[in-house]
């Protein structure tokens, strides 16, 4: 070969690495994606300001009909089917149990009266509050009206007296919504209900260990509201959209407060999540970085799918951080469209990487293609800028409750994140106010 054609060769050899580390710096799957519905535009205003809910499944062509005909679906297997999660007990309770972990847990009964407050089902309602204080709230003592967070629903009795500082924080907001939806004179005052639960959190003065469930200093919910959890926390625990509900109904007096703790989720958020692939950790310090623990080390797990759908719940109902929360999910979603749309795993390193432990579920130890991340990176789309925001949706409405080849198969938190998303992908996930009584 003579000297011009190495010459050439070279040159060529050049160019070509120019194009793949110049000109090709972004990743192919991160450049948008060709449908015929065009970029989603997602909407400028917050329901608070306007009144109105986004029906995403309506915008990316599915019928009204057949969208009614899912949510119905997705209560009814949950709620109602042979696999449903949701157990009456007696003539006038209930609960939702963790059925992998044989357990009825603060997140599940939460979850079960948001959806029963959303959909206006009144009679589930009322079951799961009673069951909730019968067996799980805490009658005197230090942790009065606190929460036992894991009970053992055959027996009623605790499997650990702590709380999750979640369970409260739904529990208050549930309680509010149905005092605006229903009243409190139709035999429970869900008002006075909420109001004890806030009044005594703020009556917690570190006896025998129980805080309140803010760590006041930094304005942030904490993980777990006794000594050993006070002072870091998870990052799927921060719900502004819901101490802006407090500010607006709670009616105690500390409403300045609750915008504060509202405005600094947003920034810990912003924080927390990782600078490109969007993913956040299961545990962090206030700062926002990781709080490795042990084995979990810094991983985006199982508690971390629950982050994309709060974000987005913040966005469709108060709209008060809209250009980051749109850089957020085309982030987030860029990342798992590039690691495959219908194969992405559900645990990851926050920089993208595979963990070297994987955490467990239900007696399997293996990463899949997970319908609850599926669920939540789907109900971030309302927050999308992109075209293939509408992947995302289209993969919720493709998901089916159902077991996995392998046998797998957890209906309590895969059907219930998966029932979440489709609620507010259908615009039916709602600030409910007095004027839907």
């Amino acid at each position: 070969m003579n000297k011009n054609i190495n010459s050439s060769v070279s040159l060529f050899v050049l160019i070509g690495m120019f194009l793949i580390t110049g000109c090709a710096s972004v990743k192919p799957c991160e450049n948008d994606v060709k449908d015929t519905r065009a970029k989603m535009k997602p909407w400028e205003a917050g329901a608070w300001e306007t009144g109105k809910y986004r029906n995403v499944f309506l915008e990316a062509g599915y019928s009204q009909a057949d969208i009614d005909a899912k949510l119905a679906k997705a209560y009814y297997d949950t709620f109602e089917g042979p696999d449903r999660v949701y157990f009456e007990v007696g003539d006038s309770m209930a609960y939702v149990s963790d059925l992998k972990n044989k357990d009825a847990r603060t997140e599940g009964l939460s979850y079960g009266l948001m959806v029963a407050v959303q959909l206006d089902k009144k009679e589930v309602f009322d079951r799961l509050w009673r069951w909730t204080k019968a067996y799980m709230q805490h009658q005197g003592g230090p942790r009065d009206a606190y929460f036992a967070w894991s009970v053992d629903p055959k027996t009623g009795k605790p499997n650990s007296e702590g709380s999750a500082s979640d369970g409260e924080l739904y529990f208050v907001t549930d309680l509010l919504f149905a005092s605006n939806r229903w009243g409190n004179d139709t035999g429970i005052d869900y008002y006075a209900e909420a109001r004890r639960i806030l009044n005594a959190m703020w009556a917690k003065d570190g006896t025998m260990g129980v805080k309140n469930v803010i760590n006041v200093e930094h304005k942030q919910i904490n993980f777990v509201p006794d000594e050993s959890g006070y002072d870091w926390t998870d990052p799927s625990y921060h719900l502004p959209a819901f101490y802006e509900v407090w500010a607006e109904y709670a009616k105690d007096g500390r409403e300045a407060f609750y915008r504060d703790l509202a405005d600094t989720a947003r920034v810990f958020l912003h924080r927390a999540t990782h600078p490109e692939t969007g993913l956040t950790p299961d545990y962090s310090e206030f700062s926002g970085a990781p709080h490795s623990r042990g084995q979990m080390g810094e991983a985006f797990r199982y508690d971390s799918w629950r982050v994309p759908m709060n974000i987005a719940m913040d966005y469709s109902w108060y709209a008060k951080d809209i250009k980051w929360q749109q850089e957020y999910a085309k982030r987030f979603q860029n990342f798992l469209y590039c690691q495959g749309i219908d194969t992405y795993n559900d645990q990851y390193n926050i920089d993208g990487s595979r963990p070297e432990w994987i955490l467990p579920a239900g007696g399997y130890q293996k990463l899949r293609h997970s319908l609850g991340l599926v669920s939540t990176a789907g109900a971030a789309s309302i927050m999308g800028t992109q075209t293939k925001s509408w992947k995302f949706v289209d993969e919720v409405w493709n998901a089916k409750l159902e077991p996995y080849e392998d046998g797998y198969f957890d209906p309590y938190f895969d059907g219930l994140l998966y029932l979440f998303s489709v609620m507010h992908l259908s615009g039916n996930y709602r600030i409910i106010t007095p004027d839907m009584k």
